[in-house]
């Protein structure tokens, strides 16, 4: 198929009808607009610009179903997780494809202030949320969001209100699970009011096998009011089969903290799109990651960091560890505007290719046009010191352990900056076992999500 984003325009024409029904008004404004930019979209491919290493076009090539009726899952979703960070009490959603289920530790509606519900029910009671954030931040000018954006039929909003804090983070396990290619259209709205407080845990698993690789494409917009605090990790555990195009943006206003970590452990194909536009003095944004790859996984990340605003400050740092035939890609780019002095911006970007047949391909930018700021950006590509290795082993560790203890120690301030204790013990733990190979793809996800109150 010469253009692959002809077979989505057909089906929504074909099953307009069925999509839009029950969808919020807000979703289904914006759904001409976003027919109008895919059928001019020129779907970007390897070697084109902030795609070096990846093809988007084949990755949205295949023959996809979508569940455009919405059948429901026939399964008791708490037989399904098993999404397990010891000694973290949550607020806890599944989302299997794209269907969203709360468990029993979930929000009450508007539990201590806080809002977790999908944008079908945000509709009767949120209504205002929807129409004022929906689409705002999140360009039609991507043609992984303006699919999106055609195809969601409902979404998740996360609500915290002026003042609130969340006493909870709030965790969202999703699962793709499919006998057959599936492509699962995810959509979360997260609007932070003025002096709130709230963390949020996304954990993106499958059970896929070879014969059925499906994609996941999501899209996430956070607005974060003055002095609002944010925390938001997203942590991918899939499989092989398993590809997933993820775009995060992110809104901040003066005062605003806002961290956002991306950590992937196993997956088949992965890119993912930060965008973040810091619209206030004095907001502060941390954007990290962290990917681990072997075998013949792809983690392809853009970032894209705006200061409008003087008196702002971001930090951004991003880590690969690849072995096997493994593809990794980072391009970053920070744009301080005119008019906004006093502006501190750090990026890095450190890479380690541990075996002779990875790949790492990386592009950090800087685009400055003002004076009186501090800006410094960075990559490196190396491998394992052989003269640490060879030091450990005199010291009668074996080779592969004191392997496992360099990369262990090449990620750690990655992983020391999750802010949630538990968390950040529990990831510990899946880095070693991913180095050591006892990790190798997501097991997760067949018996009961197992969370501690």
């Amino acid at each position: 198929m010469s253009n692959p984003l002809q077979q989505y325009l057909d089906l929504y024409r074909n099953h307009e009808q069925a999509i839009t029904a029950g969808a919020p008004a807000a979703m289904n404004t914006l759904r001409p607009a976003a027919m109008k930019a895919l059928a001019g979209a020129v779907l970007p491919r390897k070697g084109s610009e902030d795609y070096e290493a990846t093809d988007l076009a084949a990755v949205l090539a295949p023959d996809y179903g979508v569940n455009v009726l919405r059948r429901t899952f026939d399964a008791d979703v708490a037989q399904v997780f098993r999404c397990d960070v010891p000694n973290l009490s949550t607020h806890l959603y599944f989302c299997i494809n794209d269907m969203y289920h709360p468990t029993r530790t979930a929000l009450l509606h508007d539990q201590g202030g806080v809002v977790v519900e999908t944008f079908r029910q945000a509709w009767q009671r949120h209504r205002q949320l929807l129409v004022d954030h929906y689409g705002r931040l999140a360009s039609l000018a991507r043609p992984e969001v303006a699919l999106n954006t055609l195809l969601a039929q409902d979404g998740l909003l996360v609500y915290v209100p002026d003042g609130v804090t969340a006493e909870r983070p709030i965790q969202l396990v999703n699962i793709l699970q499919a006998a057959a290619p599936l492509l699962a259209v995810r959509r979360l709205l997260i609007v932070m009011g003025r002096d709130a407080h709230a963390q949020m845990l996304v954990c993106d698993h499958s059970q896929l096998p070879a014969e059925a690789a499906s994609l996941a494409l999501s899209v996430v917009e956070v607005v974060a009011q003055e002095n609002a605090t944010f925390d938001f990790y997203d942590m991918e555990e899939t499989t092989a089969a398993n590809s997933r195009i993820s775009t995060i943006c992110v809104e901040q206003h003066a005062g605003s903290n806002v961290l956002v970590d991306g950590i992937t452990l196993t997956n088949g194909f992965t890119r993912n799109n930060y965008h973040v536009e810091v619209n206030g003095e004095h907001a502060s944004t941390q954007l990290l990651g962290m990917t681990i790859a072997s075998g013949s996984q792809h983690v392809d990340t853009h970032t894209f960091i705006a200061h409008n605003a003087p008196r702002c400050h971001s930090n951004e740092m991003f880590k690969y560890v690849l072995n096997g035939s493994a593809v990794g890609a980072f391009a970053g780019r920070i744009l301080v505007q005119p008019g906004c002095p006093r502006v501190e911006a750090y990026q890095g970007n450190r890479n380690l290719c541990a075996s002779s047949t990875a790949r790492m391909y990386t592009k950090p930018q800087l685009e400055i046009y003002t004076d009186d700021v501090k800006c410094s950006h960075g990559t490196t590509i190396g491998q394992l010191n052989q003269e640490a290795l060879f030091y450990m082993r005199s010291r009668g560790i074996g080779e592969e352990q004191a392997k496992t203890m360099l990369m262990q120690a090449f990620v750690a301030d990655v992983v020391d900056a999750v802010r949630l204790e538990s968390l950040r013990d529990r990831l510990r733990h899946l880095v070693e076992k991913r180095f050591s190979g006892s990790l190798a793809s997501c097991g997760n996800c067949v018996s009961p999500c197992k969370i501690t109150d």
